[in-house]
């Protein structure tokens, strides 16, 4: 995926799905069949060879295909996103298999693995007591017909620009469990996902039952514009199921919570793209915006989310580049029902942080021996406030910051990513330094990390008709 993103910067391919991730594999196959030899670099041209023989089908038919993978790694640190690096940096082991059965318009895909990696996330809820963490990276099956789709199961997805997290689904939990249902073509699509988030237990011993549906309508007219307008809703209670009136697709969440007069936390988005020799995206989010400012409650922050950027074409040494801003204001996603929060297993289903800004500019070069660096420099803004705590009552709001509450940590990256594909080889990894200053949100405290992780993969693959 980084090779391809790097050719979809350059323009050098077609976006197949703009604002949506991950790509059907048809999908990106037909966008790297039709690329323009004569515009790409011999290095760009190489890494398109590859690509479509990696994604072509070798057998015609009900077929399963076996992805092996193997491998080592050294990290500084155990999380998985390197600007908020946490956890013990240790050398790790990995492996798995996946299984692929494709049955004409059917799918299904199985992936476990095991990482010691894992039992140092501290982002990861499973058991970490024992030598070997393991878990489900993909397991799915879809129905893909001409102008619907049915799935259930978990794969990561985002929802918006591909340079940046989506501000309500992204691949930031693991193994989001949901159904997911499309419904239209290649031009206009009706996309819904629900899921049930982890159960929680109040002081009192009860166990509250959570659920999260999002809604989008994803638009690509003739042209180079993209638009998704989109909502979210987590609903939430003792015993509680999932009332039709939030999982019907064709339906709005925000108009049955007024009309059903029912308690659920509720979402409004949009994201945008306009592809050209300078590709624009953004993305906004609306939790809780005051307008009137009567009575106590009115005054509540403002809860909101942004993100603004673009990506080009470099110009030189088959190169791109990537720059955006995004936002997320102290108070969003959380809620005066703090069991509303769209978290999975401790994780945000969109950004797992809250109350900050980053600024980053990122560049991809690709070289002759299909090496990909990634030069970064990232400057965020960390305040205090944090999606896991719970509301401030409402005789607080006037002391709450809507935005960078408290002593904001500063953090500034500069760091390389590297990627090498060799064969059935692959090396990857980035190092970099962290200049931190107000260091865990104390006044004039600096720290200085270098960071740094390194792998090295080994993928086996066997596909075959099936009998």
């Amino acid at each position: 995926m980084p090779y391809v993103e790097h050719l979809i910067a350059r323009g050098r391919i077609v976006d197949p799905t703009p604002l949506t991730r991950p790509f059907r594999e048809a999908d990106l196959l037909r966008a790297l069949e039709a690329a323009d030899s004569a515009r790409l670099s011999t290095a760009e041209w190489e890494m398109v060879k590859k690509a479509v023989a990696e994604l072509r089908r070798r057998e015609r038919g009900p077929t399963a295909r076996l992805d092996l993978h193997v491998g080592g790694a050294a990290s500084s640190h155990a999380r998985r996103d390197a600007l908020r690096e946490a956890g013990t940096g240790h050398g790790t082991v990995s492996g798995g298999a996946g299984l692929t059965l494709l049955m004409g318009p059917v799918v299904a895909v199985t992936h476990p693995y095991f990482d010691t990696r894992l039992k140092y996330d501290p982002d990861w809820y499973g058991k970490k007591d024992r030598a070997v963490a393991g878990r489900t990276a993909e397991a799915y099956v879809s129905a893909q017909l001409r102008y619907a789709e049915l799935f259930f199961g978990s794969m990561d997805r985002n929802w918006g620009p591909s340079a940046v997290q989506g501000i309500l689904l992204s691949d930031s939990p693991y193994g989001l469990e949901h159904l997911g249902i499309t419904l239209g073509t290649g031009g206009v699509r009706v996309e819904g996902i629900a899921a049930q988030l982890n159960s929680l237990t109040d002081t009192a011993g009860a166990i509250h039952n959570r659920y999260m549906v999002q809604h989008r309508l994803w638009i690509r007219p003739p042209g180079r514009w993209t638009v998704a307008l989109w909502e979210g809703s987590v609903v939430e209670g003792v015993g509680r199921q999932l009332e039709p009136w939030y999982l019907n697709l064709m339906g709005l969440g925000v108009l049955a919570q007024v009309n059903t007069n029912t308690s659920v936390n509720s979402f409004v988005g949009f994201d945008a793209q306009r592809r050209g020799p300078v590709t624009l995206f953004a993305q906004g989010m609306l939790d809780d915006i005051q307008v009137d400012s009567k009575t106590t409650t009115d005054r509540k922050p403002d809860s909101y989310g942004l993100t603004l950027g673009a990506q080009g074409n470099l110009g030189v040494a088959s190169g791109s580049w990537t720059a955006f801003y995004t936002r997320i204001s102290n108070l969003a996603y959380r809620n005066e029902d703090n069991f509303q929060a769209p978290i999975y297993f401790g994780l945000g289903t969109g950004r797992n942080f809250s109350d900050y800004d980053q600024v980053t500019l990122r560049v991809s070069l690709l070289t002759p021996h299909s090496s990909l660096l990634t030069p970064e420099l990232t400057l965020l803004r960390q305040g205090e406030g944090d999606l896991h705590l719970a509301h401030p009552p409402a005789a607080a709001y006037d002391s709450t910051r809507a935005f960078l509450s408290g002593v904001v940590e500063r953090t500034l990256r500069l760091a390389v990513g590297y990627r090498l594909l060799a064969g059935p080889w692959s090396l990857a990894g980035d190092g970099g330094v962290h200049l931190i200053s107000n260091a865990g949100h104390v006044s004039g405290a600096t720290k200085t990390r270098w960071v740094g992780t390194i792998g090295l993969t080994y993928r086996y693959r066997k596909e075959s008709l099936l009998p």
